[in-house]
């Protein structure tokens, strides 16, 4: 872009988005390593994912089904048939000195996803699709990559089954970028070839530019005024809200460079989470720096078939939209109920028993309120469902009281791992009888004869404070809407 001075409602931020996604498989894609972490460096090795001479890929079937699944989740064009190319660069975590992946002719292409920013729904494109190999992993020792004393490299992650998914240039600020990481990550857990709780299971690369506003006034950008605003590149995202506070930083920094008159620089670049800042690596490589050609060692892959062969699960905006219809559910209760497959699922098995309402109530706010306070994922008490729904019993039936269940049953569940019925025998809060109570409110009123006169004068916080002396005497198992109905009872004669 030609250095000029502009104000910034002259111009417009442009992103494009390489998301590289780390498929669930057993072994790894071109030999029979297993993908699971190991204990030590460079132990999950062969000739094979080594580049040693001699050593030849054999493709993993499972990895394919799994872009297959991503692609039909996309609803992207699947091709008759598919290659993999070499994509020649040298780096340190590189042991071949080239990549197989794929070029021209990737798995997947043409294909959409649809999210929600700000209550509104919009396409974000996606070009294409394809399966590579990862490479090995950088450890920088003293410091971030610029910092560093030195580096170490562990080829553990060298051949790991990747998707990198390539967005078009339909972003215009980072909390879009955001939401579409969230809505693709939820996507990819639902197909099942994914795993978020893997580290560096999703990895984002990013391309900003800041762009004339002149220049998208259709909404879409041409690639000539994308080359013309040199193009940066940014990696080492490895998060969505990573993904927002890098770009934000980003789209800042190029905003000033022009505002100053200063050109930006065409390159790749750093984000150190860290000190939260990006920083100059090298200039960024075109296309043709690469030196694709065909790798000769795996033929042809013919996919076409397996579009229809393959099924895929009701994915997130589908159960959400039901979740809305069939529960009638709000918009913010479907999207967080859905928001990973096994809460959804473990929802739709308590709502098949019990109240809908209910169960929205202590899946979404209850459960998962008390797991993210812990760091918890529902994944962590998956062999414990069925403790979960006999506690949203115990509140359906009337054997408790929804405080007690919330903060002493479920806390302790979650805390020290026991059965709610023992929790229950243990502390005694089975509901206190109907005469009881009303004993228990009789009392109260005589031993408090200030808080009846307060009452009395039209004092809102009086029958409060009374409410709170009766559940103190029944020790809390007393329901506090009957106890306040009871008061008031009272407090009239």
């Amino acid at each position: 872009m030609t250095a000029r001075s502009v104000g910034r409602e002259e111009l417009v931020t442009v992103i494009g988005l390489e998301v590289h996604v780390q498929l669930e498989t057993e072994t790894k894609i071109f030999c029979g390593c297993p993908t699971e972490p190991a204990e030590g460096p460079n132990e999950n090795v062969c000739p094979v994912c080594l580049g040693l001479p001699g050593a030849l890929p054999v493709l993993n079937e499972a990895a394919v089904e799994a872009a297959v699944k991503i692609g039909k989740a996309i609803d992207a064009d699947i091709p008759e048939e598919t290659r993999f190319h070499r994509k020649n660069y040298y780096y340190p975590d590189l042991p071949k000195n080239f990549q197989i992946t794929q070029y021209d002719e990737p798995i997947c292409a043409d294909g959409e996803l649809e999210i929600a920013v700000a209550g509104e729904r919009r396409t974000v494109t996606i070009e294409r699709a394809h399966l590579e190999e990862d490479p090995g992993s950088l450890q920088h020792v003293g410091g971030s990559i610029d910092t560093a004393d030195y580096t170490l490299v562990d080829y553990n992650r060298a051949g790991t089954p990747l998707v990198e998914i390539v967005t078009a240039p339909d972003f215009r600020s980072p909390r879009e970028v955001r939401a579409f990481l969230a809505e693709l990550e939820e996507v990819l857990e639902y197909l099942g070839v994914f795993d978020a709780g893997r580290d560096g299971s999703l990895r984002v690369d990013a391309n900003l530019s800041i762009v004339p506003a002149t220049e998208a006034d259709d909404g879409r950008i041409g690639e000539a005024t994308l080359e013309a605003a040199n193009r940066t590149e940014v990696k080492n995202i490895s998060s969505h809200k990573g993904a927002e506070k890098a770009l934000a930083y980003e789209e800042s920094r190029q905003r000033n460079a022009i505002e100053r008159g200063r050109a930006v620089e065409q390159e790749t670049r750093h984000w150190d989470e860290s000190r939260g800042i990006t920083v100059s690596m090298r200039s960024k490589e075109a296309e043709k720096d690469y030196r694709y050609f065909p790798e000769a060692d795996l033929p042809p892959l013919r996919v076409a078939g397996w579009k229809s062969e393959i099924e895929i699960p009701e994915l997130p905006r589908a159960r959400r939209e039901r979740f809305a219809a069939e529960y009638g559910l709000s918009e913010e209760a479907a999207s967080k109920l859905t928001s990973r497959k096994a809460v959804a699922d473990l929802y739709e098995d308590v709502a098949s028993e019990f109240d809908p309402g209910l169960a929205a109530t202590w899946v979404a706010d209850e459960l998962l309120g008390e797991l993210n306070y812990r760091d918890m994922s529902v994944a962590e008490i998956e062999g414990r469902l069925p403790e979960v729904k006999r506690l949203v019993e115990l509140v359906a039936t009337d054997e408790i009281t929804a405080k007690n269940a919330r903060e002493t049953v479920l806390r302790g569940m979650l805390d020290d791992g026991d059965d709610p019925d023992a929790i229950v025998d243990r502390e005694g809060l089975g509901k206190t009888g109907a005469d009881e109570v009303r004993l228990a409110v009789r009392e109260a009123i005589a031993e408090n004869p200030e808080a009846v006169a307060d009452y009395e004068d039209g004092e809102d916080g009086a029958i409060n404070f009374l409410v709170g002396q009766v559940m103190g005497k029944t020790g809390g198992s007393a329901d506090p809407g009957a106890v306040n109905e009871l008061l008031i009872e009272e407090l009239g004669n």
